[in-house]
Parts: C-alpha cells; structure tokens; sequence
C-alpha cells in the first residue's frame, strides 16, 4: 500500500516541482518589467496628482504601488509559497 502511495504521489511532486520552478523564473521576468512600469507610473501619478487631479493622481500612484515589487508580484510570491509547502506537505507524507 505505501509503495502505491510512492508511485502515485511521485508524479504529482514532480509536476510541482517544475511548475514552481516554471513560475519563479516567470515571475522574476515579470517583476522585473512590472517595476520599471511601477516607476514611470509612480512618476506620472505625482505629476498629475500635484498638477492636475488629485483623484486622478491618487488612482495613479495606487497602481503604481500595484506595479511595484511590493503589490501583486509579492502576492504571487507568497501565492507560489503556498504551492511549495503543497509540494513538501505530499513529500513528507508519503515518502
């Protein structure tokens, strides 16, 4: 029984391990594009915001801030944390 469990469980792992790996090179990629866009929309945001709408502005620099390395790609990294402890949880428990 726990030989099947071995064989049964050893692809789900793999498949795991690759797709983690897949999405952190992924995710480095688009970190990378995501805050360079952060910036020039941070600027642009502080532009408007102190020129032409405050509103407008404030939109701006909260989508800059979702741009940033501390909004979404964050999220999405703590998101494919969760996917490895996955990943570690079935490989402690069975083998």
């Amino acid at each position: 029984m726990r030989f099947l469990l071995k064989v049964l469980a050893a692809p789900i792992v793999v498949v795991l391990t690759m797709f983690v790996w897949l999405c952190v090179g992924v995710l480095y990629c688009v970190s990378m594009v995501t805050g360079l866009a952060g910036w020039v929309i941070g600027f642009l945001g502080l532009a408007v915001l102190l020129t032409y709408s405050v509103q407008n502005g404030i939109i701006l620099l909260v989508i800059a801030f979702l741009l940033s390395p501390l909004g979404l790609p964050s999220a999405a990294l703590r998101l494919l944390g969760k996917v490895q402890d996955l990943r570690y949880f079935i490989q402690d428990a069975v083998f």
